[in-house]
C-alpha cells in the first residue's frame, strides 16, 4: 500500500487565498448562454428568462468571478451589438465557433444574471478585430456614472448605476493562429500596452490582465510571455495562463498527474515574469490569472463538433458538451490543489466553462439540470478553502509517468482560517489505496468535522440526463486522530477533502 506523510503548521504560510481562484467562464459558445443560463420558456425561468434551477446550482458551486464574453468569441465581438432594445440588436455570424449570435443576451442581461448568481464580472475586450478606441468606449459605457454620451446611453438603456467592472482581460489567446486578429508577441505587446495606458487614463483603479500563452505546448511559450511583458510590465497587473488536459491524449497515469503539469506551467511563467522584473529593476510583481483551465479533449471538438457551411451556421448548437467521469473529477480536484499551492502568485482562475460547454453543470431544453462529476471537487474546495494557504511538508511514494517522469502518488494542499483547517488530498494510484499520516499537533485539539471524497469502482462512471446521480460525494470514515496524528486511507483514483475544527 502506498504511503505519504504530511506535516501541517499554521505558522508557515504560502500566501492569502484570493477568492477569485474559484472563478468560472461563460462564453457565447454552444449552449452556454442560450439553453444554458437563459431559457425563457423553461418552467423555472424567471421574469428575465434565466433558469432558476441553473442559478441555484451556480450559487452552490461557489463561483466568485465569471469571465465574459469569451474566449475566442470576443475577438470578433462588437460590444455595441449587445446593448439597447433587444428588437434592434443585430444578428451576427460568430467566426470563432461558426454559429449565429442573436445578441438576445447581452451586457446588461448578463450583469443582471451575475447579481442573481452572486458573482462578479471579469470583462474581456476585443483586441483581435478592434483596438484602443473600442476598449475605451466600452469602459466609458460600463464604469462612468453619467454625464458623457456613452454613460448616458447606459442609463437610457436601463442601467442607472455604473457596472463598476474592475477586472479586464486585454484580448484572448492572441498567440494562437486560430484567433481572429492573431499577432506576434511584439505586435500584441505594443497594442496591449497602448490599450492599458489609455484605459488607465479613464480609470486608474482597474486590474488588467494581459494575454499569456494559450497553452504550455505552444512553440512560442516562454518567449511570448517575456516579449509581451517587456512591452506591458508597467501597464498591467496579471498575465494569463490557459491549459486543458485530457485522458485520451496521454496515458492514465500521466493524466492523473495533470496537477504536476500545472505546477510546472505556473512556475515557468512566474520565473519569466520575475526575470523581466529583475531586468527592469522594478518593485512591481506580476501575478497570474489562470483564466482558462479544465479537463477537455480539444481533438474531439475538432473531429466531431465543428460546424461548416456558411449558410447553415446554427444558433446555440451543441458544442463541446463533454461528459465527465470520476477520473476527470479527481484530476479537477488535483488542479485545484495546484492552484491553492501557488496562492502567492495565482490571484485569479477561471474554470472553463460553467454550463453545458465543458462544464460542471448540464441542462436539457425544457427539462432537467444536473451536476457533472467535476461539480463536486470545485464546490467543496470553494466552500472549505480558508483565507490562507499553508506550506505543508509532503513526503510521498512515487510512480513513473510517460509524460512527466517521476511524480508523487499523493498530492495535497492545506488552507486555514479562524474557524479551522482544510486539507485537500488526491491519490493518483490506479490500483491501491494510499495511507496518509498527517502531523497536526501544531493545530492543537481538533477533530474531523467533515470528510468527503470522490471515487468509484468504475473510474469512468459519469452522471447523465438519464442517471444524474450515478456519481456523488461519499463520506469518508477512515480518518482517525491519535496523539496529534491523523491517519486516513485514500481509495485508488480519489480526491478527498477534510475539515478540521
Amino acid at each position: 500500500m502506498p504511503k505519504a506523510s504530511l506535516t501541517i503548521n499554521p505558522n508557515f504560510a504560502i500566501g492569502a487565498v484570493d477568492r477569485r481562484l474559484f472563478g468560472s467562464f461563460v462564453e457565447h459558445l454552444g449552449r452556454a448562454v442560450y439553453d444554458g443560463i437563459y431559457e425563457p420558456g423553461h418552467p423555472t425561468a424567471d421574469e428575465e428568462g434565466f433558469r432558476g434551477d441553473v442559478l441555484e446550482l451556480v450559487r452552490e458551486l461557489g463561483v466568485s468571478t465569471i469571465r465574459y464574453p469569451g474566449g475566442n468569441f470576443v475577438s470578433g465581438f462588437k460590444w455595441e451589438d449587445s446593448v439597447g432594445p433587444r428588437e434592434q440588436r443585430p444578428t451576427r455570424l460568430d467566426l470563432a465557433w461558426h454559429s449565429t449570435e442573436t445578441n438576445e443576451v447581452g451586457l446588461h442581461e448578463f450583469a443582471s444574471w451575475l447579481r442573481k448568481a452572486e458573482s462578479e464580472l471579469m470583462l474581456a475586450v476585443n483586441l483581435g478585430t478592434r483596438g484602443v478606441e473600442e476598449a475605451l468606449d466600452l469602459l466609458e459605457y460600463t464604469n462612468v456614472p453619467s454625464g458623457s454620451t456613452l454613460s448616458d446611453q447606459r442609463v437610457a438603456n436601463g442601467q442607472v448605476e455604473p457596472l463598476a467592472v474592475k477586472m479586464w482581460c486585454l484580448g484572448n489567446e492572441m498567440d494562437g493562429p486560430w484567433q481572429l486578429g492573431h499577432r506576434n508577441a511584439d505586435d500584441y505587446g505594443k497594442l496591449a500596452s497602448m490599450t492599458a495606458k489609455a484605459m488607465r487614463q479613464l480609470d486608474d483603479g482597474l486590474e488588467l490582465v494581459v494575454c499569456g500563452s494559450s497553452n504550455r505546448t505552444m512553440p512560442t511559450f516562454g518567449a511570448w510571455e517575456r516579449t509581451v511583458l517587456e512591452h506591458t510590465y508597467d501597464d498591467i497587473d496579471l498575465i494569463s495562463c490557459h491549459a486543458y488536459w485530457a485522458e485520451n491524449n496521454i496515458d492514465l497515469g500521466s493524466f492523473l498527474a495533470a496537477g504536476y503539469d500545472m505546477d510546472q506551467m505556473i512556475e515557468e511563467v512566474v520565473a519569466t515574469a520575475d526575470s523581466v522584473k529583475a531586468a527592469r529593476k522594478s518593485d512591481k510583481t506580476i501575478n497570474i490569472s489562470f483564466d482558462e483551465w479544465n479537463v477537455w479533449d480539444i481533438n474531439r471538438y475538432q473531429e466531431q463538433d465543428a460546424v461548416t457551411g456558411v449558410g447553415t451556421w446554427p444558433k446555440a448548437p451543441r458544442l463541446l458538451e463533454d461528459s465527465y467521469t470520476v477520473v476527470d473529477a479527481v484530476v479537477v480536484g488535483s488542479l485545484l490543489i495546484s492552484l491553492l499551492n501557488h496562492a502567492d502568485r495565482v490571484s485569479s482562475a477561471s474554470l472553463a466553462q460553467l454550463v453545458n460547454v465543458i462544464a460542471p453543470i448540464m441542462t436539457e431544453p425544457g427539462g432537467a439540470v444536473w451536476k457533472q462529476t467535476t461539480f463536486f471537487p470545485f464546490a467543496v474546495t470553494s466552500r472549505l478553502a480558508g483565507a490562507t494557504a499553508l506550506t505543508s511538508r509532503l513526503v510521498s511514494d512515487t510512480y513513473e509517468t510517460s509524460a512527466y517522469g517521476t511524480v508523487k502518488i499523493v498530492d495535497a494542499a492545506v488552507t486555514t482560517d479562524s474557524e479551522g483547517t482544510s486539507v485537500f488530498l488526491v491519490n493518483r494510484s490506479t490500483t491501491d489505496a494510499s495511507t496518509v499520516t498527517l502531523d497536526i499537533a501544531a493545530l492543537g485539539d481538533v477533530s474531523v468535522v467533515e470528510a468527503v471524497s470522490i471515487f468509484d469502482d468504475d473510474i469512468h462512471a459519469a452522471n447523465t440526463v438519464s442517471d444524474p446521480s450515478r456519481v456523488s460525494l461519499r463520506t469518508i470514515t477512515t480518518a482517525d486522530i491519535t496523539n496529534g496524528t491523523l491517519t486516513i486511507e485514500l481509495p485508488p483514483v480519489s480526491w478527498t477533502a477534510l475539515r478540521l475544527a
